[in-house]
């Protein structure tokens, strides 16, 4: 059995042709010719199945030790059709702290159609062993337990171990979004979940020019739920971006790794940061080692975020890097900037942005493979703006004047 990064650059072979191309093709067709009207082709219809959307399926798959993958035209899209294989009235316990278009999925959308959703801190068992359990009267049991493996923006690392256990000592199905830490870091299934779910518009494709979802499951009777939502509702992958997504998989372990180790190195500049009151990374605090051990994980990503000291305006930060792009997203080649307040995370009203702990002064942090030190440097300019503007705007420093930048 060849090993992971080998896995990453060949994929699975899907006998589409006898060419002996090297790269899988794309095929543009949406339809595709019957030997006879008895005959049951492979493929029929692009919605159905395509050749070089199958190849990516099938590689997904593979790399997260699942039964089955399906791409989607986005991450969200991706967990459309996951949440539509549930039933009004069924309800489903949701980590505190997610994405904001998912918070607005579930909130906005899926409420309207009856699918009841609670919210819960992951990091405490009793109180999620308490929601998906239920209370035997006005309140059935959970269907489904649904969480980021590193929660966004604060990076809260979730066990994915523990987290399943619960869910299935109830009958629950555990969903896991693995998009900040790919399976180069981690294979969920293999610790217990039963769906896994990518946006691969992000460190999978790599390279901020395509929009992608992916969805990997552990069984083949939960694999036909998600096929028949895929294929149901139709928001498939198209051929060209299947075949992008396929290329940035290739150099998945390349680029994670130097982001890796861009995101330590920036982290531990902003820790003796005067002017950041909180850095957020696992471990940064306690035993790195023990925290990857415990979770099943070999790496941490390459997203942090740090919250400036109150009165330190975060938007003079953004508006002054030249280096890091001010933009959503996440895990491409390139370092990302952004205020989660005011952009990924907008759609959460402020009191609940407040509860979980995203403030007006965080700012997150998407690391690319750049130099380091030109990242570092590029931080520190802008963190110098910030400074300054603080002092013309202070008289009662309250301690500020005496930090040294």
């Amino acid at each position: 059995m060849t090993r992971f990064n080998t896995q990453l650059v060949h994929g699975l072979p899907i006998n589409d042709n006898n060419t002996g191309a090297v790269n899988p093709p794309i095929y543009n067709s949406s339809t595709y010719a019957f030997e006879s009207v008895e005959a049951m082709p492979r493929w029929d219809y692009a919605r159905s199945g395509n050749p070089t959307r199958e190849f990516l399926e099938k590689q997904i798959a593979q790399l997260e030790h699942g039964t089955r993958g399906f791409a989607f035209g986005s991450g969200l899209a991706a967990i459309h059709a996951v949440l539509s294989i549930f039933q009004p009235g069924d309800r489903i316990v949701v980590g505190k702290n997610i994405y904001g278009g998912t918070y607005s999925l579930f909130n906005e959308f899926f409420a309207r159609w009856g699918v009841n959703v609670e919210a819960v801190d992951t990091a405490d068992d009793e109180a999620l062993e308490t929601a998906v359990a239920g209370n035997g009267k006005d309140k059935s049991a959970a269907k489904a337990v649904y969480f980021e493996v590193l929660t966004n923006p604060l990076l809260q690392v979730n066990s994915v171990s523990r987290i399943s256990a619960i869910a299935h000592r109830h009958g629950a199905l555990s969903i896991v979004d693995n998009t900040f830490v790919t399976p180069y870091l981690q294979q969920p299934l293999d610790l217990g979940a039963d769906i896994v779910i990518h946006s691969a518009t992000k460190y999978l494709a790599g390279h901020s020019e395509v929009n992608a979802g992916l969805v990997v499951v552990a069984d083949d009777v939960l694999g036909e739920r998600v096929y028949y939502a895929q294929n149901r509702l139709g928001g498939v992958l198209a051929p060209a971006e299947c075949d992008a997504v396929r290329r940035g998989i290739q150099t998945l372990a390349l680029r994670l790794d130097r982001q890796q180790e861009n995101a330590l190195a920036i982290t531990e500049y902003l820790l003796a940061h005067p002017l950041v009151k909180t850095v957020n990374y696992p471990g940064i605090h306690g035993d790195r080692d023990e925290i990857l051990r415990e979770n099943g994980l070999k790496g941490f990503g390459g997203v942090l975020s740090f919250e400036v000291v109150s009165g330190v305006n975060p938007a003079t930060i953004l508006n002054n890097l030249h280096i890091f792009h001010l933009a959503v997203s996440l895990g491409a080649v390139e370092s990302l900037a952004e205020l989660p307040c005011r952009m990924t995370h907008f759609e959460l009203p402020r009191e609940e942005r407040l509860k979980v702990g995203i403030s007006d002064e965080l700012i997150r942090l998407a690391v690319g493979i750049e130099d380091k030190q030109d990242l570092i440097e590029d931080l520190g300019q802008a963190l110098d703006l910030a400074y300054g503007e603080y002092l013309e705007e202070h008289d009662d420093l309250e301690g500020l004047s005496k930090l040294s930048v």
